[in-house]
């Protein structure tokens, strides 16, 4: 069994619409051997190592239903068992995820194996180790016939532990995990912005992030003093606060004189440390203060070290949530009670069977451990691990209660104190934190510490919650919630609106009309296109943005307010989405493109994928009805809103989702012209003449006209009013500047020069159309090209539309020939050109691009039209318009001089035209005709 290849899938795809793992797998051998035919033995094994299996439905969708599977007639494939495993696997590791997915490529052993996961790498780490350990249970005779490497130190217990660690450093900790759900309960979006804590709720400008559970709007001064505990104690002292005595020392002797003046007991803990790390409690003796004070400079960041009073009391973590508190939890150190049977080993094995707990926060509580600091606490009791303790006595393997080292929890919000409630909500607002947790030990929390006493050991930035949300006893607190709800109050947004623009053709020129449009109607747009990423109309990251990762560009930038989001078949088969959905989503068209890539062969799976993109939305589809494909994708949109497109105005479907009520924009023919005409809900809104839509060249393109009318219609869809509309449409051009290597025009020559990036068969009909629908006096002229990598038949194709259209060809290659020879592309354009008829005369074969296209400027001679389909875009421009420099720039050198010569000479009529007027300036008159001639 084998990984051929893997995709990891960020968002929507055409297999789930949330992330997964995409393997094909290859089952060699194995194909022949399912379960029930590998034998019970396996199964049993498979049972024992991941017992968790037996709670997995499957398509039984019950538990024991995968069991069953595994062991009915011929039991089930290795492909199918591998998904399941994968996914128990990340279970066992605290990882809730549940889809799977396996189905045959078509090709004999192989499959898509697709499983849900929550974090890469631990994803992708479960699908390995899953691998390993089916193999590794396989009967030997079976071994023996497989091509696979097995390792013979194999020990799954061991490798399914240090799996847990790994993901446990990966995954969110319990605090960051609580805050991301209780966002997405919230609805409000998320992005991960490292490989730890730090976190992005909401898009663009809305957006505001947590790092653990300190978030952007806690002041750096508030942590600053919670970290520094001398600033906090008196801070907190100065209000009256309780706190305990506290000394600032630097050795061992001033620890020691420090003790004896406070008195014993003591504590000794690190300056700057948290999470109890570096805190030894109940010092009696001036020997256990020195080892404590070596203990605490070992996790201590300064030199200071704190010697305080020790607070006899129930440890308490009191958590304050924009100044309110939301939550108790009483701590009780990891501990075992004597049965006076069971060693004291024995009964932490006992302890650890509890099913809450777990290998770190892979769980409710984590395992007790019997490590350094329980050895040294049993041997300081005159124990060790073999002592059996009597009935009912407890002993406490931890000196502090953090449940990361075995404590437990115990939720006593709704019986605390009003008086340690307002003690509590003082002592955070003091510091300044907006989230902080209080460390309070007293004897009980019931009753007020002014009547009993009790004591403030600590104020912490960044409070773990995980005792809160998942106490070991009592009530669960939405602490995360009361987070969340404070960063985003009710009523307030998270999102910005996202516009997604799919199709084959027009994507780009599409995608910048309707951000030009927004940005006229005062939104600051990110963009995201084929030419690279745009925010406010400014270029920030060049190239082929069209991806998830382009996509998460945008959402994370803090002055956008409005997404557009062009997106291309590649990044959806490659990773998905890189959002969840967006609010109008628009296919404009699906024609054969990148056929036989990716496993998309035909039309039919070209759309499947593209419409992942129109399931994604929310409010709006925009589709054109004119295109069947388009067409068919309303079946799946969960929108309120169906928007058609159509050229057509006499379309059956669409005049009867007009009359319905429903929206549409439809071409009308008129006297003056063609109408872009809105419909909705009865009403008939004309917008504007195709002819005055400057990227339409007055109307004559009629791929622009289209794609004017979707960005019309999403603009509308967005509630845009119609003259911000018209006006972003008659202000877009198709400039270079505007829409680079999209339908641009270049007419400073005595010829025309139209550049575009048509690089399949409906793009080069499209461009083909238009120069015949263009007053052209002369000859036409084509530069064409086709990618390396689409089929024959596509390439094939494009020269047949080609054909009988033009008064010569002159063929090319890209400048990637993408597995094709040097001149093998041009080659197969020239004889389907002359298989349709176009005489060998009028072809020219000229495999690169900057020689085809410099033929093609060099042949152009006055009232020619010269079509070049580049490739590189930027540098084809270059070439069209520095074509001929030198003669040019004489030219215009002559032209200014005669200009300037021209205004001088029509100053002086001017001047001696008022002159003459004058009686008394005739003389001067004559002597300014004279300077003039």
């Amino acid at each position: 069994m084998k990984v051929i290849s893997t995709n990891v899938f960020v968002g929507p795809n055409v297999w789930a619409s949330f992330p997964v793992v995409r393997h094909v797998i290859d089952l060699g051998f194995l194909e022949n051997w399912p379960t029930a035919k590998i034998g019970s033995d396996y199964i049993d094994h498979l049972i024992k190592a991941l017992p968790g299996l037996a709670e997995h439905g499957c398509s039984y969708r019950e538990p024991g239903g995968f069991i069953r599977r595994l062991r009915e007639d011929e039991g089930t494939w290795l492909g199918h068992v591998l998904e399941h495993c994968a996914l128990e696997i990340q279970g066992v590791a605290g990882t809730d995820v549940s889809f799977g997915r396996t189905r045959s490529t078509g090709e004999p052993g192989h499959y898509n194996m697709v499983y849900q996961y929550r974090q890469r790498d631990v994803g992708l780490a479960a699908g390995e180790l899953a691998i390993r350990l089916l193999m590794h249970l396989l009967p030997q005779e079976l071994k023996d016939q497989a091509d696979y490497e097995f390792d013979p130190e194999f020990d799954w217990e061991d490798e399914l532990r240090t799996f847990v660690l790994r993901a446990q450093r990966k995954e969110f900790g319990p605090s960051t995990g609580s805050l991301v759900k209780a966002a997405e309960e919230r609805d409000i979006p998320w992005i991960r912005l490292n490989e730890h804590s730090l976190v992005q709720f909401g898009h663009g400008k809305y957006q505001k992030r947590i790092q653990a559970t300190i978030t952007s709007e806690t002041k750096h001064i508030a942590v600053e003093i919670s970290c520094d505990k001398e600033d906090t104690h008196n801070l907190l002292n100065d209000l009256g606060l309780p706190v305990p005595h506290q000394r600032m020392v630097y050795s061992e002797r001033e620890a020691i004189r420090a003790a004896r003046s406070i008195g014993h007991p003591v504590v000794v803990k690190p300056l700057d440390a948290n999470h109890g790390r570096g805190v030894s409690i109940n010092l009696n003796t001036d020997e256990e203060v020195e080892a404590g004070f070596a203990e605490a400079k070992l996790h201590s960041k300064s030199r200071a070290i704190l010697v305080e009073s020790f607070v006899t009391g129930f440890d308490h973590r009191m958590l304050v949530v924009n100044n309110k508190l939301e939550a108790v939890a009483k701590r009780v150190p990891g501990h075992v009670v004597g049965d006076g049977k069971n060693t004291i080993a024995k009964l932490v094995d006992i302890v650890n069977e509890d099913p809450r707990r777990g290998i770190g926060h892979e769980k409710v509580l984590t395992h007790l451990e019997l490590d350094n600091q329980a050895n040294r606490l049993l041997a300081e009791a005159g124990h060790s691990a073999e002592t059996v303790l009597p009935k009912g006595e407890v002993f406490f393997l931890r000196s502090t209660a953090n449940l990361s080292t075995g404590g437990t929890a115990i939720d006593m919000t709704d019986v605390v104190h009003p008086d340690n409630r307002d003690m509590a909500e003082r002592a955070i607002k003091a510091v300044g934190l907006d989230v902080g947790g209080v460390d309070f030990l007293i004897d009980d929390i019931t009753k007020s510490y002014k009547e009993i006493g009790g004591a403030i050991v600590e104020v912490n930035a960044a409070p773990g919650f995980r005792m809160h949300v998942a106490p070991s006893e009592g009530q669960p607190r939405d602490v995360s919630g009361r987070v969340i709800d404070m960063l985003f109050p009710a009523g307030e947004q998270s999102r910005i609106p996202i516009a997604a623009i799919t199709g084959t053709n027009g994507k780009t020129t599409t995608s910048r009309m309707l951000a030009h449009i927004m940005k006229t109607s005062g939104k600051i747009v990110g963009m995201t296109s084929t030419d690279g990423v745009y925010v406010d109309g400014k270029l920030s990251v060049k190239g082929d943005m069209t991806g998830p990762k382009s996509a998460q560009i945008v959402l994370r930038d803090p002055s956008v307010d409005f997404a557009v989001m062009e997106t291309a078949r590649g990044g959806l088969v490659r990773a998905g989405l890189g959002y969840n959905r967006s609010n109008v989503a628009a296919c404009l068209n699906v024609s054969a493109d990148h056929l036989g890539l990716g496993g998309i062969d035909t039309v039919e799976d070209l759309a499947v994928v593209k419409r992942v993109v129109v399931e994604s939305a929310t409010d709006t589809a925009v589709l054109n009805a004119d295109d069947i494909n388009c067409l068919k994708m309303a079946d799946y949109a969960d929108v309120d809103t169906i928007f058609y497109v159509t050229t057509n105005p006499a379309h059956t479907l669409v005049k009867e989702h007009i009359k319905a009520g429903g929206k549409a924009i439809v071409l009308e023919h008129g006297m003056n012209g063609d109408m872009l005409t809105i419909y909705d809900n009865g009403l008939h809104m004309p917008v504007l003449w195709s002819h005055l839509i400057p990227a339409a060249l007055e109307g004559k393109a009629l791929f622009n006209v289209q794609n004017a009318m979707f960005a019309a219609a999403m603009a509308y869809s967005f509630g845009v009013d119609l003259d911000n509309i018209r006006h972003g449409l008659r202000t877009f051009d198709t400039s270079y500047f505007q829409a680079p290597g999209r339908m641009n025009v270049y007419d400073e020559y005595p010829f025309k020069v139209i550049l575009d990036y048509a690089h399949n068969p409906a793009a080069i009909g499209a461009m083909t159309g238009l120069s015949d629908r263009l007053d052209v006096k002369n000859r036409r002229i084509v530069v064409a090209a086709m990618p390396g990598d689409r089929r024959d038949e596509d390439i094939t194709d494009s020269a047949r539309l080609l054909a009988g259209h033009f008064d010569h060809y002159i063929c090319k290659a890209d400048d990637r020939r993408r597995g094709r020879g040097p001149d093998e592309v041009p080659q197969m354009i020239k004889a389907e050109l002359m298989r349709q008829g176009v005489d060998e005369s009028a072809i020219s074969v000229i495999p690169d691009e900057v020689e085809a296209v410099n033929a093609g400027l060099e042949m152009a001679e006055p009232g020619d039209l010269l079509v070049i389909l580049g490739d590189d875009s930027a540098r084809c421009w270059k070439q069209i318009i520095y074509h001929n420099a030198e003669e040019a720039d004489a030219e215009a050198h002559s032209a200014t001089v005669s200009s300037t010569i021209a205004t001088e000479f029509e100053d002086m009529f001017e001047t001696r035209q008022k002159l003459v007027r004058d009686d008394r300036g005739v003389r001067l008159a004559r002597e300014v005709t004279e300077d003039a001639d």
